[in-house]
C-alpha cells in the first residue's frame, strides 16, 4: 500500500464537502490550491473562497496562485513533494501541473462522463429532464473531462428536485466516489475505462442567454429549465405591464397541462395566484424576485402589487 500525500484543488462549496471527507478519512493533504480572493460586494470587500475558509479553519496550506504556469507556483507546489492531486470545481489545469505527481492528477465531475462534458453538469442535467445522473472520477488530460474513467456511481433525479437540492445529493455522493478511488490509487487497483471522443451532451456555461425562460415551449420544459437553474443563477423573464418592463427571476413552480386560447407568456394574476400561458398549459409561480427586492412567495408579492389584464411576460 502507497501513502497517499495530497494536494487538493477546488473552489467553491461542492469542493468544501469532498475535502471534508478526505480528511475525515485521515489522508494527508500537503496543502489546498484554490482561487485568489476576489473583490465582491458594494464595498469591494476581498471575498475568500470557500474551499480556502474551509482549509484555514483546518490548518491546511493554502496556494491562491494567478498564473498556474507560472515559474514561483510550480515550484512552490513540486516542494510540497505531494504523489496525487486531486480537482474538484477548479479550472482546467497546464499540463507541467497536471502531469507533476507520480500517481497522476484525478478530476471528480457531477455527471456520468461522457455525457454533460463541461461547465454546469448538474443544472443541464435537469433542464433537459434528465431522470439519471452522477459522478465520475477521471485522470486529467489535455482536454476538458476527456480523461479515463476511473469510477462512476449513479442516482437517479427526483422529477422536482431543484439543482440546488441535487447538487448536495452529489456532494454526498461524490464524497464517497473519491474515498473509493482514493483506495483503489493507494492499494494499485486502479482500471481505467477510456471514454468515448464524442459526447451528444455538454454541459454550457450558463450565462444570461440560456437562462431566460421560453414561454413558447412547453410547460414541462420551462419547468425543467427553471428547477434546473433554482437556486443559482435562476431562470428570468421579462414581465411587461402597464408601459413598465420588470427583469423578474422565477424560482419555484409547478406546471399545468392545459388546452386555452392564451398566447404563450400572458402573465395571469388573481388574488393569490399568478400563472404564465405555455404552449400547452401554465407554469403556476410559487416564488419570484422583483429587480431590488428579496425573493418572495407569491401570495406575499400579491399582497403589495398589482397587475393589468394586459401583462405578458417575454
Amino acid at each position: 500500500m502507497e501513502k497517499l500525500r495530497i494536494v487538493f484543488m477546488g473552489t467553491p462549496d461542492f469542493a468544501v464537502g469532498i475535502l471534508d471527507t478526505i480528511l475525515k478519512n485521515n489522508y494527508e493533504v500537503a496543502a489546498v490550491v484554490t482561487a485568489p480572493d476576489k473583490p465582491a460586494g458594494r464595498g469591494q470587500k476581498l471575498n475568500q473562497s470557500a474551499v480556502k475558509v474551509y482549509a484555514e479553519e483546518n490548518n491546511l496550506k493554502v496556494l491562491q496562485p494567478t498564473n498556474l504556469k507560472s515559474e514561483d507556483f510550480l515550484a512552490e507546489l513540486a516542494a510540497l513533494n505531494a504523489n496525487l492531486q486531486i480537482v474538484v470545481a477548479f479550472r482546467m489545469l497546464p499540463k507541467a501541473v497536471w502531469q507533476m505527481p507520480k500517481l497522476g492528477t484525478f478530476n471528480l465531475h457531477a455527471s456520468l462522463l461522457p455525457d454533460y462534458r463541461g461547465a454546469a453538469p448538474i443544472n443541464w442535467a435537469i433542464i433537459n429532464g434528465e431522470e439519471k445522473t452522477g459522478v465520475s472520477t477521471f485522470f486529467i488530460d489535455e482536454k476538458i473531462d476527456t480523461g479515463a474513467i476511473i469510477l462512476k456511481n449513479e442516482t437517479d433525479i427526483v422529477e422536482t428536485e431543484t439543482a440546488g437540492e441535487l447538487h448536495d445529493r452529489l456532494m454526498f455522493l461524490g464524497a464517497e466516489t473519491v474515498v473509493e478511488t482514493l483506495k483503489l490509487i493507494e492499494n494499485n487497483q486502479v482500471k481505467t475505462t477510456i471514454q468515448p471522443a464524442e459526447e451528444t451532451k455538454t454541459a454550457y456555461k450558463l450565462n444570461r442567454e440560456n437562462c431566460k425562460i421560453d414561454f413558447n415551449k412547453s410547460s414541462k420544459e420551462v419547468y425543467n429549465l427553471i428547477r434546473g437553474l433554482n437556486p443559482y443563477p435562476s431562470a428570468y423573464t421579462i414581465l411587461s405591464d402597464n408601459g413598465n418592463e420588470y427583469n423578474i427571476k422565477i424560482h419555484d413552480v409547478t406546471y399545468i397541462i392545459e388546452e386555452h386560447d392564451f398566447k404563450p407568456g400572458k402573465f395571469i394574476a388573481s388574488k393569490k395566484t399568478i400563472r404564465i400561458a405555455t404552449n400547452d398549459g401554465f407554469i403556476e409561480i410559487l416564488s419570484l424576485q422583483f429587480p431590488g427586492k428579496k425573493k418572495m412567495k407569491t401570495a406575499e408579492l400579491l399582497n403589495g402589487m398589482q397587475f393589468s389584464d394586459n401583462a405578458s411576460c417575454n
